[in-house]
């Protein structure tokens, strides 16, 4: 059956929902421009899962938990509605970092060492504490929400000054984060487009590391295609196609990674409803790959 009327869903209560705003309208826009009929949909304040059954297609432009747990795609699953992206399985596997990371180790696939607590609440404000043995040595570990995005309570911390005030400064702290490893060199990302890595982006930013502010409101942020040797390339594809593979995603996805001064790469995680604002690393990468936004748009409904 063709495609022709699109619902855009947007917004959500999550942390990151001003930029779903943003990903939610461009898209709108792009969809209009392909002449399909769509509309955009505050979920969930305008959501009702009855009117969506009438659709042709569900564009999800939701950041967060309430686009990337998987209880969304459960749903339109169940009730036999197409969508963009990955079913609720792979996001399951991909939403909490702790999840994602296990799955990552079993599988063999690098990624930073870590340790996972419960809430901060009870932890000791002190780096001597033997939770932390398992990162040792370090000159620097990050903390990190185990189920947010958009680099929302994340805080790199070298002293335990810097400890007590990320915790301190975190906006909800009673529940699970993890602490990992802190890897300097090169931070990069690789969009997957229907089974295909495009061009890996690298990331650098005037800020210690690629935070909100960098991500969405500074225009020093440089995005430059990442030059790699065609085997450190083909490694890079590997690693990023295998990830694929074992957290069962489709579609479109894309994978955060760092590389260190030895040119390894690790896994940091994979966002299973990338950004699609003007500021975003996949749009960003499929122009430096001669894929325009709208054909961008049109090849994740086609996929």
């Amino acid at each position: 059956m063709a495609i022709k009327k699109i619902t855009v869903l947007y917004g959500g209560k999550s942390s990151e929902r001003s930029v779903s705003l943003e990903s939610g309208k461009y898209i709108f826009q792009s969809l209009k421009a392909l002449g399909y009929k769509a509309q955009l949909v505050d979920y969930p304040e305008n959501f009702l899962i009855e009117k969506l059954t009438k659709e042709d297609f569900i564009f999800i432009a939701l950041h967060g938990a309430d686009g990337e747990s998987g209880k969304l795609q459960k749903l339109l699953q169940q009730n036999s509605i197409s969508f963009s992206g990955s079913d609720y399985q792979a996001c399951q596997n991909t939403w909490n970092k702790n999840t994602c990371k296990e799955i990552l180790r079993i599988n063999n696939i690098p990624t930073p060492k870590w340790r996972a607590v419960s809430s901060l609440c009870d932890i000791k404000k002190d780096l001597e504490d033997p939770i932390f043995d398992h990162l040792r040595p370090f000159k620097e570990i990050f903390l990190k929400p185990a189920e947010d995005g958009s680099s929302i309570d994340v805080f790199k911390i070298s002293n335990n000054n810097e400890l007590n005030k990320a915790i301190s400064n975190c906006k909800n702290p009673k529940r699970q984060f993890i602490f990992e490893e802190s890897i300097t060199f090169k931070e990069l990302t690789v969009p997957i487009l229907n089974g295909r890595c495009l061009p890996a982006i690298q990331i650098k930013t005037s800020e210690s590391f690629y935070n909100f502010n960098a991500k969405y409101l500074n225009d020093d942020t440089q995005l430059s295609e990442l030059v790699l040797t065609e085997d450190k390339k083909n490694e890079l594809e590997k690693i990023c196609l295998k990830v694929l593979d074992v957290m069962g995603c489709d579609g479109w996805l894309r994978i955060d990674l760092l590389q260190d001064r030895n040119n390894d790469f690790y896994v940091l995680e994979i966002n299973t409803v990338p950004g699609m604002t003007s500021h975003s690393l996949f749009p960003k990468s499929a122009e430096s790959n001669g894929i325009s936004y709208n054909e961008l748009v049109k090849e994740i409904i086609n996929a």
